[in-house]
């Protein structure tokens, strides 16, 4: 029988790290995509309006790494 990460301290943390890394990731993506944006819609009203929902992700992903940072001792 397999320890659930509940009571696997380690498999709870790598868990943990695991999901630190994908919103690494998906930050660094997101960040691509605003920029391609900004760039396909220069001078557009509507650029602003499309990478808005995009930012505010981005917003959420660094709040919840930085949890993570925390945890991790990574600042």
């Amino acid at each position: 029988m397999m320890a659930s990460s509940e009571d696997d301290p380690f498999a709870s943390e790598n868990f943990e790290f695991c999901n630190y890394k994908s919103l690494a990731s998906a930050e660094i993506e997101l960040i691509e995509r605003v920029f391609e944006i900004r760039q396909n819609f220069l001078n557009s009203p509507d650029s602003e309006r499309i990478v808005e929902p995009i930012l505010q992700r981005i917003s959420k992903i660094r709040s919840e790494k930085l949890i993570l940072e925390k945890k991790f001792n990574l600042i």
